[in-house]
């Protein structure tokens, strides 16, 4: 019987392996938390929010207005509702800051690079490939709904867009429609990118496997991931006031958060290193002031 016991230990260890990563019942209030943390983090280390954050929103302006002509009004809260869909994949260097952080290691704008050395990046690359191209098709796509509302007639100024959008019936069948067809992208990149990047950089998980973690994340905690979702949105919203300079702090900010929201909702591995206890730093009294600046006559008093 004890061999037979032992036997089926190693059995049912790869059963609970082959059934992905356990996943925590998250409240409201774990939102709250996620964010105030990635607030911490985005306050420790601020500069790599131009680096990451600024340069792909302008990025995406510029092309619009190549591909697009100079017709890009119509499409500038397409474009800012697009962020939340490439986000999640944008936001890969954040997420290697706040392990780095977590764990007390030292974490400047240069180590968010260190998550291209991840074995498992092109994984990565793939799965932000895809929500790329989902950010493509829902530009397009609502190109193609501006265009049935109003032709492609162009506007003569955001007075003139505002008057077409809020005062007759192509616009408000334009802001339902639209809005509609935005709420089913957004709800297809939350399901699949939640918890996604941060599981395969931490866990080196397949880009197929961190989906359907993110699905049963999803499955598990509908509400909580549903105000999730509309605090990315109305965050993001904001962020584009004025001229999507705003993005350059809520990104960052969601980039952080969604690592402590992972870390919430997935139970850690049984099998990963301990998080060590923060540095031990010694008190400096105020009488020792001048002292303090020379660590090394300390030493040498010593």
């Amino acid at each position: 019987m004890a061999t037979l016991y032992q036997g089926n230990v190693p059995s049912m260890a790869r059963t609970a392996e082959a059934a992905g990563p356990v996943i925590r019942t998250i409240q409201l209030s774990d939102l709250h938390d996620a964010l105030k943390r990635g607030w911490e983090d985005f306050k420790a280390v601020p500069s790599h929010a131009i680096i990451l954050c600024v340069i792909y929103p302008v990025l995406g302006l510029v092309l619009a207005r190549v591909v697009m002509g100079y017709s890009v009004l119509p499409l500038l809260f397409p474009l800012a509702a697009g962020f939340a869909l490439i986000g999640p994949f944008a936001a890969l260097g954040l997420y290697e800051l706040s392990s780095r952080r977590e764990r007390h290691e030292e974490a400047t704008a240069w180590d968010a690079m260190e998550v291209l050395r991840s074995p498992f990046f092109g994984a990565m690359l793939g799965l932000g490939t895809l929500l790329l191209a989902l950010f493509v098709t829902w530009v397009a796509t609502a190109q193609a709904i501006y265009v049935a509302a109003f032709g492609y007639e162009g506007v003569t100024g955001i007075s003139d867009f505002i008057t077409r959008v809020l005062t007759t019936q192509q616009g408000w069948w334009l802001i339902v429609v639209g809005c509609g067809t935005g709420f089913l992208f957004a709800l297809a990149a939350l399901c699949i990118s939640a918890v996604s990047f941060p599981l395969m950089l931490d866990r080196h998980a397949g880009a197929f496997e961190a989906m359907v973690t993110s699905l049963r994340v999803v499955a598990k905690n509908p509400a909580p991931m549903a105000a999730w979702g509309l605090i990315v949105a109305v965050l993001l919203a904001l962020g584009t006031i004025p001229a999507f300079l705003g993005l350059a702090v809520v990104i960052p900010l969601l980039g952080h958060a969604t690592w402590h929201l992972y870390r919430k909702v997935i139970v850690s591995d049984p099998g990963a290193r301990p998080v060590p206890p923060p540095p031990h730093r010694p008190r400096k009294p105020a009488a020792d002031f001048p002292a303090n600046l020379f660590p090394w006559r300390n030493n040498t008093d010593a």
